[in-house]
């Protein structure tokens, strides 16, 4: 399957309730799912290229094999929500859990595997790591792409200097350089590459020209975030991240300035004590379209020895 076939659950909130959107790959029937959540301002379509990828090691290995990518919401093809103080981590783990709750009665989950970039690794990490949860299969592995239970207060900061401020461009092609220069962090891409992810994250503008994909509204909760509120969550973080028993991978930029080389390190030395892997030249945080980056997921997930350990080189 080269495209996604879009579709919508139904979640519950304290009004009306809303849609989340997500992108469905492969095979709709398929006991082995792999959930790919994207980052704070991000979308489903971010996992094209490794969707892909994954795709044609299940075909190489005679797997039946589904991959779901979804819009949170208030991004993509997602609702907005009626109240911005909604943007928060107990409506995304509620709304990850309908899902599977859904994808579950389609077809019924017998291995569940994680990819979660930024805001998607915390997601997963919630549900990884939060005993008594009702998921239709424990997550099996997890993959953490440049995030951990400590969350650097200056990229923060930084973050919050251009989210829900992005306004309008007048052509995509303005839009996709703009975006390139917030997201340096993203490391070298080709401009094929580039406009690739550019495309997803656009809207047509009622003004005219072109807006970003995600309701400015998610910058509300996120501006509240104090640096001390930050230093405060990292000790139920980090509890979380004690109880994972996945086999988990953890990803880094070199160059990251969100997931400190010592946290990284710290994360090694504790709960599910990941294997890790660090990309030269890349910042916050990396893309999994470089096929180093996608490979290593790949091989992770679905391992070309199937004897081997998750993570384990081949």
């Amino acid at each position: 399957m080269s495209e996604p076939v879009l579709h919508h659950v139904s979640c519950p909130d304290a009004g009306p309730g809303h849609r989340m959107a997500y992108w469905q790959w492969g095979d709709a029937g398929a006991p082995h799912s792999v959930v790919c959540v994207h980052g704070l301002s991000r979308q489903g379509r971010d996992f094209d290229v490794l969707a892909r990828a994954l795709l044609a090691r299940a075909a190489a290995q005679g797997r039946a094999l589904r991959v779901v990518c979804p819009d949170v919401v208030g991004r993509g093809e997602s609702d907005w929500l009626a109240d911005p103080m909604g943007y928060q981590f107990p409506t995304y783990v509620a709304d990850m859990l309908a899902l599977l709750g859904v994808l579950h009665q389609q077809a019924r989950i017998t291995t569940l595997d994680w990819v979660g970039t930024s805001m998607g690794g915390l997601i997963g990490l919630t549900l990884a790591g939060m005993p008594d949860l009702p998921l239709p299969a424990p997550v099996r592995r997890l993959v953490l792409n440049d995030v951990g239970p400590v969350i650097e207060w200056q990229a923060l900061a930084r973050i919050g200097q251009y989210l829900g401020r992005f306004g309008t461009a007048p052509s995509v092609e303005a839009a996709a350089a703009r975006m390139r220069d917030i997201s340096a962090g993203f490391g070298p891409h080709s401009d094929e590459e580039w406009l690739a992810l550019s495309r997803p994250m656009l809207r047509p503008a009622s003004e005219g020209g072109w807006r970003m994909h995600y309701d400015p509204a998610i910058a509300v909760p996120y501006a509240q975030v104090t640096e001390a509120a930050a230093a405060q969550g990292e000790a139920a973080l980090w509890q979380l991240y004690d109880q994972v028993t996945a086999d988990t991978l953890l990803l880094r930029g070199a160059d990251s300035d969100l997931l400190s080389a010592a946290t990284a390190q710290a994360m090694q030395q504790r709960g599910p004590q990941p294997r890790r892997i660090d990309f030269a030249g890349v910042g916050h945080a990396p893309t999994l379209v470089a096929p180093d980056q996608r490979d290593a997921v790949v091989d992770f997930l679905l391992p070309a020895d199937p004897g081997a350990r998750p993570g384990e080189a081949r």
